[in-house]
């Protein structure tokens, strides 16, 4: 098969013929018809994200957001079967640790990531560990690119949403314009809530009014930005979303909360912080804010998206900017890393 091969950090992918994966006892072999290009994969491509324990052992084929058609699985495997159209989490659980058992896969003990700990989806075909727990059947209405489009970026921003309890009518704050934060966007809208969208790009805030936003603010033009959510909010946001993992926006997106309001942290940091970030303690304190951790989305929350999917309340496929050939993939990352995409990039054609 072809597949797109890292061989050193932070060089171009060589894209060569390699060997077709085989499933063991317990797996599943996919076609791989849609491979979203994420953000995450320029992270592990710079070597990044050690510090979380993401990084591969070279070489290794990248990618961890896709949909296809099961083409092979092994001979335990009881729930999937040949022609299945199915996905998966960016986050592979075992099924059998506490965190799984208790319905919140995303945190696995032995939490596996495509394109680090085994060979992802920039290839024609995939392996799926355990699929029969971490397999996804598509609905006949989720055609192969909305999956891809789902697969990181868009569940991790639902699951935001969901981890934040969004209600209807509340103010929601979106710090980051980009995938997550489209995603996250266009969930809390459809969800009823108001929504402000803050970044530094001017068409990505007009994407982001597309999608739902209400308010937009460019913060390369607004010095303080968590006054001017205040007083747009009369308050302050009931929810705040950091979905870049800057010093700056997680202070920012914590200060713009009202009194009793939940910030939800979704973006991870950067190399230089590993983390490591300064809060307000005393004004979290006193105010009681919540300060919530948000990872991927777990197994058992995917019906729920999907229904939203399948009945056009959600729309990843809208956020795709533009669908790709495999022998592209240095070009998407190149303008990845320049900051030039405007929604997602996905890869539809392997030839």
């Amino acid at each position: 098969m072809k597949a797109a091969r890292l061989l050193a950090f932070r060089t171009p992918f060589v894209i060569e013929t390699v060997s077709d994966p085989a499933p063991g006892p317990e797996d599943a072999i996919v076609r791989v018809r849609a491979a979203g290009v994420c953000r995450s994969d320029v992270h592990i491509w710079q070597g990044e994200l050690a510090w979380v324990g993401i990084r591969p052992q070279l070489p290794v084929t990248l990618g961890h957001e896709f949909g296809g058609e099961v083409v092979a699985v092994g001979s335990s495997v009881r729930r999937f079967r040949e022609g299945d159209r199915v996905t998966v989490p960016f986050h592979n659980g075992c099924g059998r640790c506490p965190q799984c058992q208790a319905g919140r896969s995303n945190l696995c003990d032995e939490f596996g990531f495509y394109g680090a700990t085994y060979d992802g989806c920039f290839a024609e075909y995939v392996r799926v560990p355990n699929a029969d727990f971490n397999l996804i059947r598509l609905p006949d209405e989720i055609d192969f690119v909305t999956a891809a489009a789902m697969g990181c970026r868009y569940m991790t921003g639902f699951h935001a949403v969901i981890r934040g309890r969004v209600q209807p009518g509340e103010w929601v704050a979106v710090h980051g314009a980009g995938g997550v934060g489209l995603s996250a966007i266009q969930t809390a809208h459809a969800l009823g809530a108001q929504v402000i969208a803050v970044d530094i790009d001017d068409e990505k805030l007009e994407k982001a009014k597309v999608e739902g936003a209400s308010v937009t603010i460019n913060s390369r033009r607004e010095e303080r930005v968590f006054k001017a959510i205040k007083q747009v909010t009369k308050g302050g946001a009931h929810v705040s979303i950091d979905a870049l993992g800057l010093a700056e926006t997680v202070f920012n997106s914590v200060r713009c909360l009202r009194k009793g309001g939940r910030h939800v942290q979704v973006g991870l940091t950067s190399a230089a912080e590993q983390g490591m970030v300064a809060l307000p303690v005393d004004i979290m304190t006193t105010a009681e804010i919540e300060f919530i951790g948000s990872f991927g989305n777990p197994h058992v929350a995917f019906d729920g998206l999907l229904q939203l999917i399948a009945a056009g309340r959600l729309r990843p496929k809208a956020l795709v900017e533009r669908e790709v050939r495999l022998a592209e993939i240095n070009d998407v990352f190149e303008r990845m890393i320049q900051f030039q995409t405007k929604g997602f990039n996905v890869i539809t054609s392997f030839a």
